[in-house]
């Protein structure tokens, strides 16, 4: 596969990419759920949930359990601040040579994070030593509209002062590819064939082979 000239920065989405969260978010909203005598959640909504605000993924669980948690929505909002993410941490799993790739990244290319996560990334940031490792952090908290709205992304091009073409994201949804699409940001889809993207990558120690260890000035020639 060619080198990708003139990128200046990676993004990197959190949930599928960089960790292995679903054993975390299974065990977080069926503790959630049992508080109010809810069915635990089915891998549709785990799915959902992967990609989704907290506050998305539980007002999708309970309008599809119907009038029963639809009454109860504001209560088990309500409810989310006192249930401890962190409680949940020791579920996640570091995606294989994610500090690597980092390594490699760090000294040519600004690295940046959008995610539809909220108050748990700092956390688990520090958790896995990986705080310095990032030039910005977007959260669904930073902006208005979080993924598939682009707003994550041109906030971080703003923050930057880069133009899409100099900059990739890697994701692992369909929200991403949406965001990416809308944000004219070239998509390194990972471990997910179905995605539409110029490019798909199944280990990240791949992005070594299209990205350059010393990028070059994007040429419009």
């Amino acid at each position: 596969m060619a080198l990708l000239n003139g990128v200046q920065a990676v993004i990197f989405d959190c949930d599928g990419v960089m960790f292995d969260s679903k054993d975390a978010n299974a065990a977080y909203y069926n503790q959630l759920l049992a508080r109010f005598n809810l069915p635990p959640l089915t891998g549709e909504e785990l799915e959902f949930a992967h990609m989704h605000t907290v506050k998305q993924a539980v007002e999708y669980m309970l309008k599809r359990r119907g009038g029963e948690g639809t009454r109860c929505l504001s209560d088990v909002f309500e409810s989310l601040t006192f249930l401890n993410y962190a409680d949940f941490l020791r579920y996640m799993k570091i995606e294989p040579h994610l500090k690597e790739i980092l390594t490699y990244l760090r000294p040519h290319y600004r690295t940046a994070i959008s995610t539809n996560r909220t108050t748990t990334m700092p956390m688990l940031l520090e958790r896995f030593g990986l705080a310095a490792s990032f030039d910005l952090v977007v959260t669904a908290l930073d902006v208005e509209h979080p993924k598939p709205d682009p707003e994550s992304l041109w906030k971080i091009l703003e923050a930057f002062k880069l133009k899409p073409h100099e900059v990739v994201y890697v994701g692992d949804s369909i929200v991403d590819q949406r965001a990416a699409q809308a944000a004219n940001i070239t998509l390194f889809a990972y471990c997910n064939p179905a995605l539409e993207a110029p490019y798909h990558i199944q280990s990240l120690l791949e992005l070594k082979n299209i990205l350059p260890g010393q990028p070059e000035p994007f040429s419009a020639e």
